[in-house]
């Protein structure tokens, strides 16, 4: 009987007796009631305009939201006399519920009888678990599609390759591409631009070339201006720029206009080629051709007009596009800002800063590390770079790890270490990862006033802040090393570097070298650099003046002037440094006849000898204009 009563009592109490819960209760209920009341016989048939129609969706609607997908829901959908077909389904999914509800109705609706789902209602549900983020669920659903249906619309397979990439599963998109192509689908140009372009955005550029093989192959699918802008810049990606450059002229023989996106990436090319008139015909050719020039287009030729020291061309073109009503961006200013601040043109740098405002561009971090940069390349004042950095931060322009390194590296190049590792300071309070730049211009100048503890102690920070180096601090270090004649310490750290898979580069052996011939290690240096070679580092030409510099000091007259001849019939060309080295070991042997026939040699390469090595070369034969002066001598 006690057990009847306590079962009783919470019977009762499993509905509140507080009046404000009950009568919400009650309210609740009538709502429901009234979602399942039946419409009136006059009501059964209502035109197709009339709001009845939407009202039972509302209900239907509501009870998803309230009760979740289960069996109220279920037979809402029976009273409410809902017919399971894809339209509903695809109704259901737009609700805005939650996506499990979507899901557990799908499932649900996959075993009804007398229904399958078809690929608009799976599609349906695909976008929604892509919109949800649920990559699992979504690629189970793809692979129960591919499964369960005999045939694709090939816009459909487009927009599951295009879902899939944005999800980066590139190698489910190629896997539902071949599983689907020819069998269940017939693709077309816009199916396979689809699988190139989710290609290209994962770096697959290899795989780009195949699939472009295959839709050639194919017969009924032709490539379009997206498919060959997509293997042009593939092409250009890898290196391959001979074959982005065929594939543009097949594109105009097959009778198609390139797009302006097509010519730019084609003028970056040349432009990287260093064909400076090839680029400036294929602007011309595209304004011929009607093609208008985009801001891309115009950003790429300032870009390459720059860097190959057309700078007052490539100003010219940037007040042209004005004449022209193309309105520039942040990115075009900031590269012509690089461009004129590299050849010490300050006024125009700060012109085109304020002409930004009346364009109603808005400055970037980039814009103002590269005035700040260009001050420093254009020996301004300390406090000029200084106020420009405070001017950034009251703009409300949050300095980026590249800002201070710039400001670090301008402050070590000016002897103002102290407030350069200041700032470093002030990286670090800000939360910046360490950076490998501003330490290598810190370790660099340190080394440089002889404070080697110092530099050894910011690279030993270094290495525990980021668990390792990069190869430019290696060398930095390994230099400075080698430089106070701690070559066991140099030749330690190019161990360690090799050790932690941080490959030596060419100026981690080039520091290395310059250290064993510091220390007489000639042969050692010259080992060393036949091992960079086996390994695959390509030496520079400081590789090899490096060597001349220690044959020339230690090896004799005779073995110089034998590597400045193998320099002449070699790839890496003797400069103005090699000259002058084994005119200085000439000069010290005494073979001034040698030296003579050096110099005329250097002045018909245009080279210019070494104002100390000339002079004392004029002394010891008794030239100087003192001599040349003396009676009888004129």
């Amino acid at each position: 009987m006690a057990k009847m009563i306590v079962g009783s009592s919470l019977f009762k109490r499993s509905i509140s007796t507080l009046p404000f819960l009950s009568e919400r209760i009650k309210q609740t209920e009538n709502e429901i009631v009234g979602m399942f009341k039946l419409p009136s016989v006059s009501d059964r048939k209502p035109p197709r305009n009339d709001p009845s129609v939407r009202i039972l969706d509302e209900r239907f609607i509501r009870i998803l939201k309230i009760f979740k997908w289960g069996s109220d829901a279920e037979k809402a959908l029976e009273v409410l006399k809902l017919r399971v077909d894809h339209r509903l389904v695809r109704e259901v999914l737009k609700i805005d519920v939650d996506v499990s509800v979507k899901i557990q109705f799908f499932k649900w609706a996959s075993k009804r009888r007398n229904f399958k789902h078809d690929s608009t209602t799976y599609m349906a549900l695909i976008r929604c678990l892509d919109k949800a983020g649920l990559v699992g669920e979504m690629w189970r659903t793809i692979q129960d599609m591919v499964r369960s249906l005999s045939s694709f619309d090939s816009a459909e397979l487009s927009e599951i390759i295009r879902i899939l990439g944005k999800a980066k599963m590139v190698n489910k998109a190629l896997s539902v591409f071949y599983q689907v192509k020819g069998r269940k689908c017939k693709t077309t140009t816009n199916t396979y631009n689809s699988m190139v372009l989710v290609l290209m955005q994962e770096g697959h550029h290899e795989k780009v070339h195949e699939i472009y093989n295959e839709m050639c192959n194919e017969g009924n699918c032709f490539p379009d201006t997206v498919t060959y802008n997509a293997l042009i810049v593939a092409f250009k990606k890898l290196g391959r720029d001979d074959f982005a450059i065929r594939l543009f002229d097949e594109m105009k023989g097959n009778g198609l206009q390139p797009t302006a996106k097509i010519y730019t990436n084609l003028l970056a090319i040349y432009f990287t080629l260093g064909k400076v008139e090839k680029a400036l015909s294929l602007v011309k050719e595209m304004k011929e051709k009607g093609c208008s020039p985009t801001v891309f287009t115009y950003t790429e030729l300032i870009k390459g007009i720059g860097r190959a020291g057309k700078v007052e061309e490539a100003y010219i073109i940037y007040k042209n596009l004005l004449k022209e009503g193309c309105k520039p961006d942040v990115v075009l200013i900031n590269n012509l800002i690089n461009i004129l601040g590299k050849v010490g043109r300050l006024e125009d740098v700060l012109k085109l800063f304020e002409e930004m405002e009346s364009l109603q561009i808005v400055p970037n971090v980039v814009t103002y590390n590269s005035i700040i940069k260009a001050l420093f390349e254009c020996k301004a004042p300390i406090s000029e770079a200084s106020s420009w950095f405070e001017k950034m931060k009251a703009d409300g322009v949050v300095p980026s790890s590249f800002t201070y390194s710039i400001l670090i590296d301008g402050f070590c190049k000016r002897n103002r270490v102290e407030r350069a590792l200041l700032l470093l300071e002030e990286m670090d309070e800000k939360g910046f990862p360490p950076c490998p730049a501003a330490y290598c211009s810190l370790i660099d100048s340190l080394g440089k006033a002889n404070r080697y503890e110092a530099a050894n102690e910011l690279f030993q920070e270094l290495k525990e802040n980021c668990g390792r180096s990069s190869a430019r601090v290696y060398a930095v270090m390994i230099k400075h090393f080698g430089k106070c004649g701690h070559l066991n310490e140099a030749v330690d750290l190019f161990n360690e570097m090799k050790s932690l898979g941080c490959n030596p580069d060419v100026y981690a052996y080039n520091a290395l070298m310059s250290g064993m011939v510091r220390a007489s290690m000639i042969d050692e240096a010259h080992s060393l650099m036949r091992t960079m070679e086996e390994n695959g580092c390509v030496p520079d030409i400081n590789s090899h003046n490096i060597i001349l510099n220690g044959l020339s000091r230690t090896g004799g007259p005779k073995r110089a002037m034998e590597m400045l001849t193998r320099m002449k019939h070699s790839k890496i060309k003797p400069d103005s440094v090699s000259y002058n080295t084994v005119l200085g070991c000439l000069s010290r042997a005494g073979m001034f006849e040698d030296a003579a026939k050096l110099m005329k040699e250097m002045t018909s390469n245009g080279f210019e000898y070494d104002a100390i090595t000339y002079s004392s070369i004029l002394e010891a034969v008794g030239k100087v204009d003192e001599v040349c002066r003396e009676p009888g001598m004129l």
